[in-house]
Formats: C-alpha cells, structure tokens, sequence
C-alpha cells in the first residue's frame, strides 16, 4: 500500500513537472528592463532621448537651423563593444526624433544603391513615361552628418559583473569638416551573484 502511494506521487510529480505552461502578455516598452547587464531596450531610449535633446537643445542647432531646416545624413554608429549590438535601432530612433522636431531633413544614405537601381530603371528600361521620370542628379546634398561610437568596459569577478556603456555622438559641417556639437551619454549596470551561505 506505501508503495503503491509512493509512486502515485512520484507518478503526479513527474506529470506536473513535465507539464508547462506560457503566459504572454504585453508590457510597457518605456519601462525599464533589468533581466541582465547587458545592453537592451532601456539602454537604447536612454540613448536615444539624451542624445536627441542634447542636440536640439544646443547653439549649434540653433544655428544652423535660423535660415530653414538643414539636410543631414546620419552615419552608421560604430559598434565598439564586446556584444553584438544592433547599433542601426539607435540610429534609426535618434533620426526619427530629429526629423519629429521639424527642424532637419535627412537623405537615407543606406538606400543609395536601391535608389541608383531604381533611377537606372527609369532612364534606360523605356517603361516609364519621360513626364514621370525622375531626373539623375536631383537629389539633394547633406550639408551635416551625425556619426557616433558605442562602447563598453566590462568587469567581472565572478560575483558581482560591471557593465559600463558610453555612446558618443557628433555633428560635422561637411563644408568646413567643423564639429558643431558632440555629446556623451554613460550607463553604467551591475549583476551580483549571490551564494548560499553568503
């Protein structure tokens, strides 16, 4: 009878063990996350945000934006860490912000074999009507480029792992090769490890 109860129980608590559910739901993306010390979603907005109104907010903008809006292009940001980072979430959130604000227009320089493509096919294929067309050599110049770094310091002792992020950012007039404003955003994330008996 103690046996036939034994495994009874050993027979419930393996069926309860193999059996899992998952629950999805959606979270607040603004909210921040701390599943781990290395860069995600937080890291990016924070980013993002300090880097976007940094440049809004400097003389530089100011400046350059009293006669009309300027065209820049935002180059890609230099990946210098040690994780595999999608540094083009960041550029593309930081352009988005600066082209919300009204005060800059950019050209995509990551479409330009694409757009090439497609004004080779206009030209030549005969298939599009001439009134349509799209000329070559319209399109308009960046006066300013936006450029940047991400990179990292990482400590780790086995018990507690320190993560340092510093993204740097600047603004050149492509006219004079001038910076026309540069700033830093630092992040800093930690991971202890605890033991028992510790």
């Amino acid at each position: 009878m103690k046996m036939n109860h034994a495994l009874l129980i050993l027979a419930g608590a393996l069926l309860l063990g193999g059996c899992s559910s998952t629950t999805v739901s959606y979270g607040d993306a603004t909210a921040t996350e701390t599943v781990t010390v290395d860069y995600g979603s937080s890291d990016l907005q924070a980013i993002a945000d300090k880097m976007a109104d940094s440049l809004l907010a400097s003389p530089a903008a100011s400046e350059i934006t009293a006669g009309g809006r300027p065209v820049m292009f935002m180059d890609s940001i230099r990946n210098k860490t040690s994780e595999h980072i999608d540094t083009e979430a960041i550029t593309d959130t930081l352009r988005t912000r600066l082209l919300r604000s009204g005060k800059f227009r950019f050209v995509d320089m990551s479409k330009v074999a694409a757009v090439r493509q497609q004004l080779e096919y206009q030209q030549g294929s005969g298939m599009v009507d001439p009134a349509a067309m799209v000329r070559l050599g319209k399109q308009t110049g960046a006066r300013y480029m936006v450029y940047g770094n991400l990179s990292s310091i990482v400590k780790d002792n086995g018990k507690v792992k320190d993560v340092y992020y510093q993204m740097t950012m600047n603004l050149m007039d492509l006219q004079s090769g001038e910076l026309e404003w540069a700033d830093q955003k630092e992040i800093r994330k930690q991971a202890k490890t605890s033991t028992f008996g510790w």
